[in-house]
C-alpha cells in the first residue's frame, strides 16, 4: 500500500504539471489565433484542446485521483499520510472553486495559478513521506524495518 501511496501521490505531482502544459498551450493558441486574424467568442470552436484538456484535468482525474490517494492513506501506513491526503483534497476543492470564480473574477487566476504550487508541494511531501520508512511499517516477525 505505500507503494501504491507513493505512485498516485507521484501522479498528481505529473498531472499538476500536465495542467501548466496544456493550459499554456491553450494559451499560446488563442495568441496565435488572434495575432493571425482570428476572432475568438463564445460561439466560436478554440483553436487547440488546451482548455478542454486543462479543465477534463482539474474537474475529473486529479479529484478523483485525490480521492483515491486519501481512502489508501488509511491503510498505507504512511507517517502523516492522512494528513497530505487530506490537505490535497481540500488543496484541490479550494483549486476547482478558483478556477470556476475566475471567469466572474480573472484576477483570481492568479491564485489558482499558486495554489497549483502548492497542490504540486503536497503531492511531493507525499511521495516523500511513502518513501520514508517508520516504526508501523516494520516488519512484525523479525523486527526488521522493511525495505522500501
Amino acid at each position: 500500500m505505500r507503494a501504491t501511496y507513493r505512485v498516485l501521490s507521484g501522479l498528481v505531482a505529473l498531472a499538476v504539471v500536465f495542467q501548466a502544459a496544456v493550459v499554456a498551450f491553450g494559451g499560446f493558441g488563442a495568441i496565435k489565433e488572434i495575432e493571425d486574424g482570428g476572432v475568438l467568442t463564445a460561439d466560436s470552436d478554440f483553436p487547440n484542446a488546451g482548455p478542454m484538456l486543462h479543465a477534463i484535468g482539474g474537474t475529473m482525474v486529479i479529484p478523483l485521483l485525490v480521492l483515491v490517494l486519501l481512502i489508501v492513506s488509511f491503510f498505507a501506513k504512511v507517517r502523516g499520510g492522512v494528513k497530505w491526503a487530506a490537505l490535497l483534497v481540500l488543496a484541490v476543492a479550494v483549486q476547482i472553486t478558483l478556477g470556476f470564480a475566475g471567469f466572474e473574477l480573472p484576477a483570481l487566476g492568479l491564485l489558482h495559478a499558486t495554489n497549483a504550487f502548492v497542490i504540486l508541494t503536497l503531492a511531493l511531501l507525499g511521495v516523500r513521506a511513502a518513501r520514508t520508512v517508520t516504526p508501523a511499517a516494520s516488519d512484525e516477525t523479525t523486527g526488521d524495518a522493511a525495505r522500501v
